[in-house]
């Protein structure tokens, strides 16, 4: 059976989700079994898509929902958020 997660996390780095960071999240989403989702209030993307990324237009100080689902949800949901938190290793 699927397991299903979600936290919240704030956008960090400086630019927010800009073409960088969004490719960088959708490589690390890829590597992942389960659907990663980001949600910023009414918007939801497919974390594996830079495109759907780069329409939530997330900038600093942004709270974003991490939501995974599958059977590495937990592992994939905890390794978005370390790298939203990180800052996408910018800088």
């Amino acid at each position: 059976m699927a397991t299903r997660c979600s936290t919240q996390v704030t956008i960090v780095n400086a630019l927010g989700l800009h073409a960088r960071p969004a490719a960088r999240l959708a490589q690390l989403c890829q590597q992942f079994h389960s659907r990663i989702e980001l949600r910023q209030e009414t918007k939801t993307a497919d974390a594996s898509s830079v495109l759907a990324l780069l329409m939530l237009a997330s900038s600093q100080g942004k709270s974003v929902e991490v939501i995974a689902e599958g059977d590495d949800a937990e592992t994939a949901m905890q390794a978005v958020v370390q790298l939203i938190a990180n800052g996408f290793e910018e800088g």
